[in-house]
């Protein structure tokens, strides 16, 4: 009875090329490439190659933002009596970090998390008095009067999970396709 690989197929081996005479050598002469020289790196690129690189779950990417824009809306209303603009422009970063920091499988959820860290934030500054109804209204005010900086920060979240996504689309591409010889055809070893 015949049996059947389940392994893969051994490649094949090329039949060799014949050795020329020296006389033919010369006229296909391969001169060498001269290699480029590396690229100096800028300091501001190396300064953000130091800085850390933690790969949040979604959930830990929405407890970081949530986390950060409490507290730093506790401080804005603490040292600057509740600035809006600090605020907004403590935002702007935090919206970044939030989209750089959550893992690639979880990429897409970070334009979704920003407005609601944003959300929590914004209610130790938004000055509600009167219980949970006036607390709850000045925090719906809040999100209305400053809706630029909540649509700058998840437009700024937007973004970068559009370039990661499209990144991670064509090396997951690049991968795929496999190594590639002379004028873009598949090599068959």
């Amino acid at each position: 009875m015949e049996q059947h690989r389940t392994g893969p197929p051994e490649p094949r081996q090329r039949p060799q090329t014949p050795v020329t005479a020296p006389s033919t050598l010369a006229d296909a002469t391969v001169y060498p490439v001269p290699a480029r020289p590396p690229r100096p790196v800028p300091p501001l690129v190396l300064a953000l190659r130091r800085l850390p690189n933690p790969r949040l779950t979604g959930l830990g990417a929405g407890l970081f933002g949530a986390a950060t824009m409490l507290g730093l809306g506790s401080l804005d209303q603490l040292l600057l009596d509740g600035s809006a603009i600090v605020y907004g422009l403590l935002f702007l970063p935090v919206s970044a970090l939030t989209a750089l920091w959550v893992r690639e499988a979880d990429v897409v959820i970070a334009p979704i998390i920003v407005p609601i860290a944003f959300a929590i934030g914004i209610v130790p500054i938004s000055g509600g008095t009167g219980g949970v109804g006036g607390q709850t209204m000045a925090v719906v005010t809040s999100l209305a009067v400053h809706a630029g900086w909540l649509y700058g920060g998840t437009l700024v979240a937007g973004l970068i999970t559009c370039v990661r996504k499209v990144r991670t689309m064509a090396r997951r591409h690049r991968r795929r396709r496999g190594p590639q010889g002379p004028a873009g055809t598949t090599r068959r070893d």
